[in-house]
């Protein structure tokens, strides 16, 4: 069986981490977020890929190149411009030989789950549960079969939704070239659905395991779920005492220095250097040349590629991008004082804790305080001592 990935999109949503690359290729436990779904599927015998791509397609084709690496091979199928999920579907139709599997990219997958799946007579959905229906498509069933699909509807009718993975034999096509522009100006896959449901053709899998990373805050659930299930490796340098408790992973060519604490799952990249007297604690990633600095503190984060958190610092719940530097006692809070969920630019993260979002190559000089909820774009600037809270925008300089 041939499995196409959905992987074109920017992902709006994940601004500001998506300024410079696709939402599919943001970290989770240190591998890009798609890289965990194409391992899943390859562990169910899958070996031949189509990859949908267009915005930052050159850093998916860099990562994966032709899927040799990951032994697999992969063919691109370019979306030149995004007009939606029908359109997407329809770029690989000269492409798949057969019945396919369909999948976003973004989100996380059990190989239990796909294995079952592909095994079901096509046309078949994926769909899952959640306490928050009205962001997704909310589907109605009997028995195996979908009865109903209602896109982000105020009133869902269930809890049970679309998941984002299907089974299709090429009749597909068909009813995708006869999809029309919706109310958003862009072909929806779920039009193409509309007909099957009405038929009672389209057939439902429920998935025992599924999560979507819709949001910058999603990641931290997806990234502990992973962190999970890496065992335990170190390849790095750890001086003497250094205390490591639970799953760490320690990269080729870092460095932990002594006084360091740290408590798994925690997974460390490449030619790190962290410590002395760090305290790492659970469900922390650190990407490749980083560090991590004396009586610093990092809590249930993920800290991207190139970030310096050098000395009295501390993160908490956070996500942070690449390239930053944090000043000598630069502090993140992650708790209101009423306990209340924080929210982000408006959203509501349905999380009591969290701190903030970081985009890349952000620069905060010493002392800088930052308010939970905050949302800071790429290559923003911060002088000594300041308070920053709300949404501050990319290139921003606050002096």
């Amino acid at each position: 069986m041939e499995c196409v990935v959905l992987a074109a999109g920017e992902g709006k949503r994940m601004r500001p981490l998506t300024a410079k690359r696709p939402k599919v290729m943001l970290p989770l436990a240190n591998r890009p977020m798609m890289e965990h779904l194409i391992l899943a599927a390859r562990e169910t015998g899958i070996s031949d890929f189509i990859f949908v791509v267009g915005y930052g397609e050159r850093e998916i084709r860099k990562h994966f190149g032709d899927g040799a690496e990951f032994g697999i091979t992969i063919t691109y199928a370019p979306q030149r411009h995004q007009h939606g999920t029908a359109d997407a579907v329809r770029s690989v139709q000269d492409l798949v030989t057969g019945p396919f599997l369909l999948m976003n990219g973004d989100m996380v997958l059990q190989s239990k789950d796909i294995a079952v799946f592909c095994k079901r007579p096509a046309p078949c959905m994926g769909i899952s549960t959640t306490d928050h229906p009205g962001d997704y498509g909310v589907v109605l069933v009997e028995g195996d079969r979908v009865t109903s699909l209602e896109e982000k509807s105020k009133k869902p009718k269930s809890n049970l939704i679309n998941a984002g993975a299907y089974l299709f034999s090429p009749d597909i096509f068909d009813r995708v070239e006869k999809v029309r522009p919706s109310a958003r100006g862009e072909l929806e896959l779920t039009d193409a659905l509309a007909g099957l449901i009405a038929e009672r053709k389209l057939g439902a899998y429920r998935l025992s395991y599924w999560m979507d990373v819709g949001h910058p805050w999603d990641m931290l659930d997806a990234n502990a779920t992973l962190m999970d299930r890496t065992p335990a490796e170190n390849t790095g340098t750890v001086e003497e005492g250094v205390t490591l408790r639970g799953h760490v992973v320690i990269g080729e060519g870092s460095i932990i220095k002594a006084g360091t604490y740290i408590e798994g799952p925690c997974i460390i990249g490449k030619n790190c250097r962290i410590g002395p007297h760090a305290y790492l604690r659970g469900s922390t990633s650190i990407g490749d040349d980083c560090h991590i600095g004396h009586c610093t503190e990092v809590k249930n984060s993920i800290v991207m590629s190139g970030t310096k958190i050098p000395h009295f610092n501390y993160l908490g719940d956070s996500v942070v991008g690449s390239n930053c530097n944090f000043g000598a006692g630069t502090k993140v809070a992650n708790l209101r004082h009423d306990h209340a969920n924080v929210r982000v630019c408006g959203k509501d993260t349905r999380r009591e804790k969290f701190g903030a979002v970081i985009g890349d190559n952000v620069r905060f000089g010493i002392n800088c305080s930052i308010n939970v909820g905050a949302m800071i774009g790429s290559n923003a600037q911060f002088a000594p001592n300041s308070f920053i809270d709300g949404c501050i925008g990319e290139n921003a300089i606050i002096r």
